[in-house]
């Protein structure tokens, strides 16, 4: 399989298959265009719980997989908010925990599972939730950035505190927490919000330059309301 990431304020990554039988998924209506020769089948991949876990961590409970009938068909995926797509070797890196929202699309041999916040109040307070996504295995995984992608390596027991919905990916040898930040001039009057992302190493994060959630409610605000 060979893969192109192209474009720059709304990119996709177009996949060739190099044989017969490669497939990769895709929550369902991830596919953006494909050639003869892709074979597609939607299912709740790896059972019903999966897929209903799947959709606590804010994916599809669907998945589409698509399957080529020959060599050099080619599907893509694009990404559905301005930024870039980061582009994951599973098994050279041993996988990630990611973000709810983050999953684009990977080969058949990516595993793709919810996983749970190890303090509630990450999951209460935290602009990833309560589920994050834990991708494992092998292969090539492609995961969504919202914005500007920034690549950052904790040292042992270094520190990151990051704005809420702003992490992508992080290690598991990266520590997860949710703390409230300090005084009450900051509280009310800081404009950040309550809580902060903090991150401790060691192990790499992905981290994105914008929050869609954040940005939509700014936006919505100068949409007018009915009767105005």
């Amino acid at each position: 399989m060979k893969y192109q990431i192209m474009g720059t304020t709304m990119p996709a990554v177009e996949i060739q298959f190099d044989r017969p039988g490669e497939s990769v998924y895709t929550q369902s209506g991830g596919m953006t265009w494909m050639t003869d020769g892709v074979q597609m089948s939607t299912n709740a991949k790896g059972g019903l719980m999966k897929g209903l876990g799947r959709m606590f961590a804010g994916e599809s409970m669907f998945m589409a997989t698509y399957t080529a009938e020959h060599a050099g068909s080619r599907i893509a995926f694009a990404s559905t908010v301005p930024g870039e797509i980061y582009a994951l070797d599973v098994g050279a890196t041993g996988g990630m925990i990611c973000q709810k929202g983050a999953f684009l699309c990977a080969e058949e041999t990516v595993n793709l599972n919810v996983t749970f916040s190890k303090k509630l109040s990450a999951g209460m307070f935290g602009g990833e939730g309560f589920v994050l996504q834990d991708i494992s295995g092998t292969g090539m995984a492609f995961l969504e950035v919202d914005g500007d992608l920034v690549c950052r390596y904790l040292e042992p027991g270094e520190v990151l505190k990051v704005d809420t919905g702003n992490v992508v990916a992080f290690e598991r040898t990266v520590a997860y927490e949710v703390e409230m930040i300090r005084g009450l001039g900051n509280i009310f009057f800081g404009g950040e919000g309550l809580f902060l992302t903090k991150l401790v190493g060691p192990g790499r994060v992905i981290i994105q330059t914008q929050n869609v959630a954040e940005f939509a409610g700014r936006i919505a605000r100068f949409i007018p309301t009915s009767g105005k």
